[in-house]
């Protein structure tokens, strides 16, 4: 397996798009109750949702039928409003379509057609409790996280002072003893060795596998239980990536940035991410490192630059002169 470098990170794992979910997991997660069952996986292709009262009506243009399909109140009372016979028929030709499936909101009972076509056309009709508003932002909560862009990276991703920070850098440059450090100095740990990233609406997520949650291998002591040693405090299970720490072996033939106007930029997944590259010498202290490297961060993103007010101070004094 080819190492890690500072700028070409291994990427373990990439996913796109469409997931097959299976129906259980799908109706516990939505807190569903099951009237049809798919029997099997329901197919998921988008994140978005479509309440179909439109196509119930008889617009059918720019129909979403690759949305998961959401009755709520409006949509059941006019189908009620219509003879036997238009009601067969239009909700014959819902569910003809490829829907993933219909789920009825507010507990409202299903329909005699809906349970004959469903059964007819092998579609899944679910039930929920919740209103059709608020149903729907679980639903697409839900769906975004499920079906965004994902990722893995050998790195380690810690809060430090609130702000997210993916630390990559060669094996056995220190990266899980830097995190530790940081951890017993009061910051929290979210992952390491593999961080499982996420593009959901354009934010970085990471996060760690089930796997190894809150574990970590230091070497020479073994595998730690992060969680156990320093307490729930210590650990998270997801954060927004803000920041991407390199760390590397010092270069003394390498030029490393001394100012410190602009930062370098990573992209993950399609998203920027503002990078520094520390290098890692011995007897430095890289926690501490990190921890001003991310005050300074966040100062910058608030407007005060200290290499640009040196640099005003330094123009200043020259003119004076």
């Amino acid at each position: 397996m080819e190492k890690n470098t500072a700028d070409n990170q291994e990427v373990l794992h990439e996913e796109v798009e469409k997931h097959f979910v299976d129906e259980a997991s799908f109706v516990k997660a939505l807190d569903l109750e099951v009237i049809l069952s798919k029997k099997g996986q329901i197919v998921l292709c988008t994140s978005g949702a479509n309440r179909p009262g439109l196509f119930l009506a008889g617009y059918s243009d720019y129909f979403a039928e690759s949305r998961v399909q959401v009755l709520g109140k409006a949509e059941m009372s006019f189908l009620l409003t219509l003879s036997n016979k238009k009601r067969q028929e239009v909700l014959e030709k819902l569910f003809t379509k490829e829907i993933p499936c219909l789920i009825i909101s507010r507990a409202l009972e299903p329909l005699p057609e809906m349970l004959e076509l469903g059964k007819k056309y092998n579609k899944a009709i679910y039930l929920t409790k919740e209103i059709t508003s608020k149903f729907i932002g679980s639903l697409l909560f839900y769906l975004s996280r499920l079906l965004a862009l994902t990722t893995q990276r050998h790195g380690v991703l810690v809060d430090v002072f609130g702000t997210g920070v993916l630390i990559f850098g060669d094996s056995g440059i220190g990266k899980s003893e830097a995190a530790l450090e940081l951890v017993h100095r009061g910051h929290r740990l979210v992952s390491d060795d593999i961080v499982e990233l996420k593009n959901i609406d354009d934010m970085l997520l990471g996060s760690s596998p089930d796997l190894i949650r809150h574990f970590m291998e230091i070497r020479g002591v073994g595998i730690i239980d992060v969680r156990a040693i320093y307490g729930v405090g210590s650990i998270l299970n997801e954060k927004k990536v803000e920041l991407v720490i390199v760390l590397e072996s010092w270069d003394y033939n390498k030029s490393y940035e001394r100012v410190g106007k602009e930062l370098r930029q990573e992209e993950i997944l399609g998203i920027n991410i503002p990078k520094l590259t520390i290098p890692v010498l011995e007897g430095r202290n890289i926690a501490i490192v990190i921890e001003v490297a991310v005050r300074d961060f966040v100062l910058k993103k608030g407007g005060y630059n200290s290499a640009m007010l040196l640099d005003e101070r330094l123009i200043s004094r020259k003119n004076i002169f």
